[in-house]
């Protein structure tokens, strides 16, 4: 395979981009009572960092702007990878032998 059929294959790739802005917690039995309309507090301010996700794995954190009508993520920082291993840790590979 030449590197330009590997890039057109990674091109194709989808990752999914999730933005967490804050985070809640909260008996359930509240969250069952809860309607339309109803407002879960947050434990962030408007100016804090959020976090930004590839497929649910920390990568970066940004600052959100809002602009009109637009809500943009400027990305502010990568996460580094023993950050997101310590996240995730991988799942140890058994000994051979």
């Amino acid at each position: 395979m030449s590197g330009e059929e590997r890039t057109n294959t990674v091109d194709r790739v989808e990752v999914e981009i999730s933005v967490v802005i804050g985070r809640s917690r909260m008996p359930i039995h509240h969250l069952l009572r809860m309607g339309r309309g109803a407002v879960i507090e947050l434990d962030a301010n408007e100016n804090d960092e959020v976090e930004i996700l590839a497929n649910d794995f920390p990568v970066a954190r940004g600052q959100v702007i809002v602009q009109g009508k637009r809500i943009q993520v400027e990305i502010t920082s990568l996460t580094r990878r023993p950050e997101v291993e310590k996240a995730f840790p991988r799942h140890s590979a058994p000994d051979a032998g």
